[in-house]
């Protein structure tokens, strides 16, 4: 299996033209306590996570069901919105 997906791009109304990643809503806005942040892929130019509630939803629903992806609530940003969520929401 190959890892060498091409980039999406998507242009960040803060940023400008930048590699599209994807978060679950509520790592999306870098405000009020930290929820979590777990990388669900490893592969380069496939950047996507979720905060801690949505990994439980997850496990509970055992994938990506409807109700998950309701609770989710996926956006895609950029590259860096991307890495500032990684920032904050990064629980030690």
């Amino acid at each position: 299996m190959s890892t060498d997906i091409e980039p999406m791009y998507i242009d960040c109304g803060k940023h400008g033209k930048r590699v599209a990643a994807v978060l679950c809503g509520h790592l999306v806005k870098p405000e009020g306590e930290p929820v979590g942040f777990i990388e669900n892929s490893s592969v380069p130019n496939d950047l996507q996570a979720w905060c801690y509630q949505c990994e439980a939803v997850f496990e509970e629903e055992d994938g990506m069901t409807e109700k998950f992806r309701e609770f989710n609530q996926m956006s895609v940003v950029c590259v860096n919105c991307y890495e500032q969520a990684a920032q904050y929401h990064s629980v030690d």
